[in-house]
């Protein structure tokens, strides 16, 4: 029995170096990326025009963040724009508050989307909706949990016409509102920062693509030519997959860091934190089964693995040498794990370091939510998003390159 015990435990110090290994890499990676990501304004402007500018503004049950954002878009120093605000149907005050600003402001062009058809997501309608009253040369896509500097319309456009780009997306301060995001989203961003980072984007002999959703400004004909939000309308990660429609199609795509310009809300409570963990996963899962599968599976290792296994051999570790051993290697990658949330927490949320020590929750919490979301993808009831329930079953998904 004892030689068994040790093999097992072997076995578990050999994985546990891989992970170390791993979280090794991408805190390198965290680090290159806090490093040398360009900043929305930072750049060599160039004279350039100042073209009309369509804000576009989907909103569903929003009636607790609308007017903040709108608040925070009719003061902007770019003179030339307009928001088209669109209220999807909503079940709540957002339309009113619209409609409220809409009178007081002109720039605010208050649209009621059209009852959603089958096989859309809608967000995406919503977008589809507002670009079709849009009059504006560049779009610019934004949400309605989003807020924005007064100089962040006009610093945008300067950029991409300066740098000549097709689109241009700002990565914003993500703003955690309860406990439970503010001890998840630091181990969960460290993937963003690695795999959907600005340095990859950037590089144009990456494949990787991606937008974030509060904020990225493109061409009308670019956005046209890629088939705009009808192209991606089944898509539950819409902006990731228009994103990468944008790389593929080889326009210039731009990520830059705005964290000190645009704040934009990830999750509001626990509800809609499970909720977005389920988002993230169900597309993944509908595109490859098996490879999501995979990747449930190193994330469960990397993520949360190495907390139990650190209780479990330092309960037995009087018992045998294995067991000293693997609450070495136990206690290095559980250490490594919080390293990289606490560099996240502080240099990439701007929390405090003390939401570091939720840690192994926030890993079993997003192991979880990765975890409903493949068991209930092919389900009637798959996503539930603003008051909406989705099914995914007969809905492709290709918003990331696995």
């Amino acid at each position: 029995m004892s030689i068994a015990v040790d093999v097992l435990n072997y076995s578990l110090v050999a994985i546990l170096a891989a992970i170390s290994v791993t979280w090794i890499l991408l805190i390198k990676s965290m680090w290159i990326t806090f490093r040398d990501s360009p900043f929305l304004d930072r750049f060599a402007p160039r004279p350039h025009n100042n073209p009309k500018v369509s804000v576009i503004l989907p909103a569903r049950n929003e009636e607790e963040f609308i007017e903040r954002c709108l608040r925070s878009l009719v003061n902007q120093d770019y003179e030339n724009y307009e928001i088209i605000a669109i209220d999807d149907r909503s079940d709540d005050r957002t339309g009113e508050i619209i409609k409220k600003i809409a009178q007081e402001n002109p720039k605010v062009k208050y649209v009621l989307a059209d009852p959603k058809p089958e096989k859309w997501m809608g967000k995406n309608w919503a977008c589809v909706e507002g670009y079709k009253k849009a009059t504006g040369e560049l779009l610019l896509f934004t949400d309605a949990d989003t807020t924005h500097s007064k100089n962040t319309i006009s610093l945008s456009v300067s950029h991409l016409l300066s740098e000549n780009l097709d689109a241009l997306t700002v990565i914003p301060k993500m703003l955690c509102l309860d406990w439970w995001t503010k001890i998840t989203l630091p181990v969960l961003s460290t993937f963003l920062h690695t795999r959907f980072s600005a340095i990859r984007v950037n590089d144009s002999s990456k494949k990787t693509g991606y937008f974030f959703g509060s904020f990225f400004i493109i061409k009308r004909e670019t956005y046209s030519k890629v088939g705009t939000h009808e192209g991606v309308k089944g898509e539950l990660v819409e902006d990731g997959a228009l994103g990468k429609k944008v790389k593929e199609f080889g326009y210039k795509l731009k990520m830059v860091r705005g964290e000190h310009l645009v704040e934009a809300v990830w999750a509001r409570d626990l509800v809609t934190l499970w909720h977005a963990l389920k988002r993230l996963m169900t597309p993944l899962y509908i595109q490859s089964g098996k490879l999501a599968s995979g990747i449930f599976v190193a994330v469960l290792f990397l993520l949360f693995m190495p907390f139990p296994l650190l209780v479990y051999s330092a309960v037995f570790e009087p018992v045998s040498e294995s067991f000293e051993i693997l609450f070495v290697a136990s206690l290095i990658s559980s250490g490594l794990v919080y390293l990289a949330s606490f560099m996240d927490a502080v240099k990439g949320l701007g929390l405090s370091a003390k939401y570091a020590l939720g840690t192994p929750l926030g890993s079993a919490i997003i192991v979880g939510g990765f975890a409903s979301g493949i068991k209930n993808a092919k389900s009637s009831k798959a996503v539930t998003w603003r008051g909406r329930t989705y099914s995914m079953a007969d809905t492709p998904q290709d918003a990331i390159s696995l």
